[in-house]
């Protein structure tokens, strides 16, 4: 299944969140989260915790890189996968711009949940994904190598 070309239903990003590439130096010693957009443009520090199923041990993934290149940080399966996903999803899922509402179909694809915070491309992400209709399915099927599957995969664990 392809995720649809138009605006995704989104948790939405939150730009209070305050969070910041934990892999990122500022040059001047400091820690502050604002040591210049390009240090942050393309650095991405993502925590993900996926739920299987209701009561179920959530799973917890991380997935760090700075320019395309996943870091030795990272715990998602497949950190190649899910940098792909990201490059081609991640700017329309994380920051959806508003549009006409979408037409979506009463189908569930499962009980999974996942939430994803931290920092994408220097902006703060914060963002749940389910499997209960068929635009939360598609949110879902674009980024699942970042829930553990492989590309293409269902991200069922």
């Amino acid at each position: 299944m392809s995720p649809p070309n138009s605006v995704f239903p989104s948790g939405g990003g939150s730009p209070s969140s305050g969070a910041s590439p934990s892999n990122g130096v500022s040059p001047s010693g400091g820690g502050s989260p604002s040591s210049g957009p390009e240090s942050s443009v393309n650095e991405i520090d993502l925590s993900i915790t996926v739920t299987p199923s209701p009561g179920a041990q959530p799973q917890v993934f991380r997935l760090v890189a700075a320019n395309g290149t996943p870091g030795p940080e990272s715990t998602v399966p497949q950190p190649a996968a899910a940098m792909a996903a990201l490059e081609r999803y991640g700017e329309g899922i994380f920051f959806p711009v508003p549009g006409p509402p979408q037409q979506c179909m009463d189908v569930f694809d499962g009980p999974q949940v996942a939430v994803v915070t931290g920092t994408f491309k220097g902006r703060a992400v914060s963002a749940a994904f389910k499997r209960t209709d068929s635009c939360q399915t598609a949110r879902w099927q674009a980024l699942a190598p970042l829930f553990g599957a492989a590309a293409g995969g269902t991200g069922a664990i």
